[in-house]
């Protein structure tokens, strides 16, 4: 908790205790919907409830809607159905969707009990979008004007329905059939004639999703537009839905989190680290590790195979952990680059080659740098023209294959239609130790005439 919420909740728990309920209840219309999800979890069940329904109504859906759906559980277990019922009137359908996906069984039965019907069909018709589209992220409730309206007519409008929505900072211009044929900012309104007529100011170059986009395509349209919310139509161009700012970064999050995940191979977690068990974090990282410790063990058979050589000249295994060491955060910082390349847009699949010459001589550079430096130590240190040499050789071609690879890995990934974000650090770095190893010896082998 940070330095504001331990007031909060210092003040808070002093409220409780002297049981000043009228105190108590004007203290928390002040307080900030999303600082109790923070605050719940430092005081009791018992004074949880009694602080609930303290709340205002309208105030009351909004903290719901911030808790974790663990706390979400719980509290439905303690509140009344009509309690329940005031909930689901007030809450947005998208949330409402996203409340029952995460909640068991028994828990959606009685919350859908406590649902009017009509927002029963819309929960039923939004969930049947699939995961992780833009159906899926959209609400159903947004201001849509018909063209032929006086902008007086769309205010009165605006006044009538707008408390409902989830927002009124974007109205959408529609047919009676619901074909989106603009959209219309609400300064261009307030700055506008009330007698004239919608059609004469809306716009109608509308940044626009399809149900079935795929929410990071969406995401990054929030990013190029500086979109505040986002039409969603159907493939007859007929609107069903927005997508508001508020869930693009929520979803942004989660994408950002997943991929860090990916990047450090682990299995993407359904909860927070602290509330996923120690069973659940041990199989979502044990799976990448059998699998890097299994092609780990190429390297160990190359060693073996040149242990005649190495024998021989046994100062060479000295130079293997620098040499290995050095491939895998060459390629490590390619990867890390062409993959945030890739999720901007800022690289296409069709630009593998750009970047494999871009990357050539970045390793070239970078490769003959440290080849120089290399050098000159194992000259100072050993006095071996023949090390120093194959060492700064290997080195060399370590950093231009780590480099290369670490820009054509992730491309390959997505042509593959595969997250690029596996083909980060783990993955790469057991792939480049195995090359570089075998690069080393073979050259060693060659120089020494092993």
């Amino acid at each position: 908790m940070d330095n504001k919420e331990l007031e909060l909740l210092d003040q808070l728990i002093e409220l409780i205790e002297y049981k000043s309920i009228n105190k108590l209840r004007k203290f928390l219309e002040n307080v900030n919907s999303a600082d109790f999800p923070s605050i719940f979890e430092e005081i009791t069940e018992e004074q949880i409830i009694m602080v609930y329904r303290l709340l205002p109504k309208t105030k009351a859906a909004e903290v719901f809607v911030e808790l974790e759906p663990s706390a979400q559980e719980n509290l439905i277990n303690y509140l009344t159905d009509s309690e329940i019922k005031n909930v689901m009137n007030e809450i947005y359908m998208d949330d409402a969707v996203d409340l029952i996906e995460e909640m068991p069984a028994n828990v959606v039965k009685r919350i859908l009990a406590n649902t009017k019907p009509q927002n029963r069909k819309i929960i039923n018709e939004l969930l049947k979008y699939p995961d992780e589209t833009a159906g899926s992220l959209m609400t159903t409730e947004f201001i849509d004007l018909k063209e032929n309206m006086t902008v007086e007519k769309a205010f009165e409008l605006i006044k009538a329905k707008g408390l409902k929505k989830e927002t009124v900072y974007n109205c959408y211009v529609t047919t009676i059939d619901r074909k989106l044929l603009g959209v219309i900012d609400i300064k261009e309104l307030l700055v506008a004639e009330r007698d004239e007529s919608v059609k004469d100011i809306m716009d109608v170059n509308v940044i626009k999703a399809y149900t079935l986009d795929d929410q990071e395509e969406v995401i990054k349209m929030f990013d190029k537009y500086d979109c505040v919310a986002l039409p969603v139509v159907d493939k007859e161009d007929r609107l069903v839905g927005i997508i508001t700012i508020d869930d693009a970064i929520d979803v942004l999050q989660e994408e950002t989190l997943e991929d860090f995940e990916k990047m450090a191979a682990i299995a993407p977690s359904e909860d927070s680290y602290l509330k996923t068990s120690v069973l659940t974090h041990a199989k979502n990282r044990i799976v990448w590790l059998l699998i890097l410790m299994v092609s780990s063990m190429i390297t160990g058979a190359i060693i073996e195979k040149f242990e005649a050589a190495i024998s021989t000249l046994p100062i060479l295994v000295a130079f293997i952990p620098m040499i290995m060491g050095t491939g895998g955060n060459s390629g490590s910082q390619s990867s890390t680059l062409t993959i945030r390349g890739l999720a901007m847009d800022d690289i296409t699949t069709k630009d593998v080659f750009k970047v494999m010459w871009k990357e050539f001589r970045v390793a070239f550079i970078v490769g003959l740098g440290l080849a120089i430096v290399n050098s000159l130590r194992i000259l100072i240190q050993y006095h071996d023209p023949q090390i120093a040499f194959t060492v700064s050789l290997t080195l060399m071609s370590t950093v231009i294959l780590a480099k290369e690879l670490g820009g054509i890995l992730p491309i390959l990934a997505k042509k593959l239609k595969l997250d690029p974000a596996l083909m980060a650090s783990p993955l790469l770095t057991t792939v480049v130790d195995t090359v570089s190893v075998l690069l080393f010896l073979s050259i060693s082998t060659m120089v020494f005439g092993l």
